[in-house]
């Protein structure tokens, strides 16, 4: 008899008391990185989920029950979240109210219609066990707790072969729970084969080979939606656009001219009058500036593509963006597509990822444990159009030379986190061109003492002592000059730094404070600051962490260190909450504004293609009602977003993924 998962739902209709247990794999970016352990006894159902990240991940234990419509009658989890916090989280019914407690606060609601209670902390079993609900429901629709709504979509039945039987699973798609559906496989009898990811995956045992086919379908259906997504949502032109009457702003002189003009044929900026009229060419489309504010397209030097990081760049401005670490022939495959038009996004610029072996290794098959292979992943790297090398932090020392010698004789720069048992100044002095996070400066200083940086100490101790080395302090004044004079380049990602130190780890970051109302519920409840536990006794030092980290970043910009901004979190609003720190730091919003265009092309290289609006370079521009040269803040009322000359309209975007656009929320900006 060919061996397949255990029913756990008819167990249940059976009424046995017996225990019956499965073991999920946990993937992380299709390699094994912990399991998923499910149980049902007296009608409970209990999951054990655990995963390891590089000294991160989630170990939760949950126990529910179900009625005859699959729906939770209650909910319990307890253990830790992916940064190590404490989880304890219940939901319960009872007398017609449904109430619900978790580290966010507490909730209830009158029974009425059952509805779904989405937990803010679940194994993944619980989406397999909305998307069983959901088969039954009239519709295929149920109310969601705390709010939102669910929908079930079926997206086609898949033949495997399983233990030498062809076995026939289907696809389903849950929408309401994020910004695009959530897949779930399900085999004939229901019972859960895979949730699947790009990033983190459960598979039920026997069916891990089956990984990469289901990840392929799924794909298959995401790109569809998205390639007739990008055909709604993209306003192309003819040959010409004349945009007039607008304040140019220009990152390389920080001017700001009035009554200004801009010509644009095909992709091109073809001619800029800066203070004057362009007579318009037969045909062409004009769009009316009416004195506002235009300026080049924003770049996030730090991110990690997904299924809606494009879009939402495009929402908050940014044309070009940087990817510091992905799978690396999905991220070619969507940097095609988005290039063709297929799947709205940025510029996409790649920087691959090298590691060394061992337990916190990056998740990645890139990794070197001698000199050769160091170089094959190089070569790799640059053969397949990559502009960068990202060290990551398990990669032995030795090392940093060998790559960052064949990386440069390859043409690509080299960047990353400081290798443990490395300090900040060795890793420029071995070859490195950019340093990614602020906290290793910090780490830098703390070299004699902290030499383990792979697990949380690379977090915790930065937190703990960043206070003690101001601008001022001889080891910091030392430290700058160091990076001054190797030209080396910083991608400090505040943003993560003020969620980590003194946020509350029940609130959305506060990257996220000013959107994440207008989000989709369900997402929303899903945004957490990641706050790390302050240990007794170390309050003060957590909450001065971050604007000691914010004085660093401006002695920095001071002392002449080339500065890009990146979020390494939720793309687009993220950015724009970035710039908002450093102008919170200290530093003039133009510069900012010049860190955020002309900066990462320096860097990069491509400034005779972006960077700036001049003729020869692309048409990539934001029109913003307000102006962000004086007050950063005004870097969120972007009317419209060019790239390449092809307009989108922010307000739209948002729609498209379930936001409320910020003129819809409050009648205005």
């Amino acid at each position: 008899m060919p061996r397949r998962l255990l029913s756990l739902v008819m167990l249940l209709i059976a009424g046995t008391a017996a225990a019956a247990e499965s073991r999920h794999t946990v993937l992380l970016l299709g390699r094994a990185a912990g399991e998923q352990t499910l149980s049902l006894e007296d009608g409970e159902y209990r999951a054990e989920y655990k995963y390891s990240d590089r000294g991160r991940g989630e170990a939760l234990v949950a126990t529910w029950r179900l009625d005859d419509s699959g729906l939770p009658v209650d909910y319990r989890v307890e253990g830790h979240d992916y940064m190590k916090t404490a989880v304890d989280e219940r939901f319960g019914t009872g007398d017609g109210v449904a109430h619900w407690r978790s580290g966010s606060g507490r909730g209830s609601a009158p029974l009425g219609p059952r509805a779904f209670y989405v937990p803010e902390y679940a194994p993944p079993e619980l989406t397999a066990v909305l998307a069983r609900a959901l088969l039954k429901a009239p519709g295929r629709r149920i109310p969601l707790l705390p709010s939102g709504e669910a929908r079930l979509e079926d997206a086609g039945e898949l033949s495997l072969e399983f233990d030498g039987t062809s076995r026939r699973i289907h696809q389903y798609r849950i929408s309401g729970l994020g910004f695009a559906p959530v897949p779930v496989w399900l085999d004939e009898h229901g019972d859960t084969v895979a949730i699947v990811t790009g990033w983190l995956s459960a598979i039920a045992p026997g069916w891990e080979p089956a990984y990469e086919r289901l990840l392929s379908e799924q794909r298959a259906a995401d790109e569809a939606a998205a390639a007739q997504l990008a055909r709604r949502l993209t306003h192309r032109r003819g040959a010409d656009l004349l945009i007039r009457d607008v304040r140019l702003f220009d990152p390389r002189d920080l001017s700001v001219t009035p009554a200004s003009s801009v010509l644009v044929h095909g992709e091109r900026i073809v001619r800029v009058a800066p203070g004057g009229d362009i007579t318009p060419p037969p045909g062409v489309e004009i769009v009316e500036g009416r004195g506002r504010f235009l300026m080049p397209g924003l770049w996030d030097n730090h991110q990690h593509f997904s299924d809606s990081t494009g879009i939402l760049d495009l929402i908050s401005g940014v044309t070009t963006a940087r990817d510091l670490a992905n799978d690396n022939e999905a991220l070619m495959a969507r940097v095609e597509r988005i290039d063709a038009g297929l799947e709205l996004g940025p510029r996409v610029l790649r920087a691959g990822i090298i590691d060394g072996p061992g337990p916190f290794a990056g998740p990645t098959p890139m990794l070197a444990e001698d000199a050769t292979r160091a170089i094959e992943i190089v070569d790799w790297y640059a053969d397949h159009g990559y502009g960068q090398i990202k060290i990551y932090s398990s990669l032995d020392p030795s090392l940093v030379g060998v790559v960052a010698d064949r990386a440069h004789a390859r043409g690509l720069r080299v960047s990353g986190h400081v290798p443990a048992g490395m300090s900040a100044r060795q890793f420029v002095a071995a070859g490195a061109d950019e340093l990614q996070h602020i906290n290793f400066l910090v780490l830098d200083l703390l070299s004699d003492r902290v030499t383990e940086t792979r697990n949380m100490n690379r977090f915790t101790e930065v937190a703990a002592h960043a206070r003690a080395y101001p601008p001022d302090h001889p080891q910091v004044r030392e430290l700058l000059d160091i990076l001054r004079r190797h030209g080396t380049v910083l991608d400090p990602t505040l943003n993560i730094y003020e969620s980590m130190f003194g946020a509350d780890s029940a609130a959305p970051p506060p990257a996220l404070a000013k959107v994440v109302g207008r989000f989709p519920p369900q997402v929303a409840r899903q945004q957490k600051s990641r706050a790390l536990e302050v240990p007794e006794g170390e309050e003060a030092a957590y909450a001065q962490a971050l604007p000691a980290l914010m004085a660093l970043l401006r002695a920095a910009h001071e002392a002449g260190i080339p500065i890009v901004a990146g979020t390494d979190s939720l793309a687009g609003y993220s950015l724009q909450h970035e710039l908002e720190l450093y102008a919170r730091a200290g530093i003039a919003p133009s510069e900012v504004l010049r860190i955020a265009t002309l900066a990462p092309a320096e860097v990069m290289g491509r400034t005779d293609d972006l960077g700036a609006l001049a003729p020869g370079r692309y048409a990539d521009m934001l029109l913003i009602d307000g102006d962000p040269s004086r007050d950063i803040g005004d870097i969120r009322r972007i009317d419209a977003v060019f790239k390449g000359g092809d307009r989108y309209d922010p307000a739209e975007l948002e729609r498209a993924l379930g936001i409320t656009p910020s003129v819809d929320a409050a009648g205005a900006r």
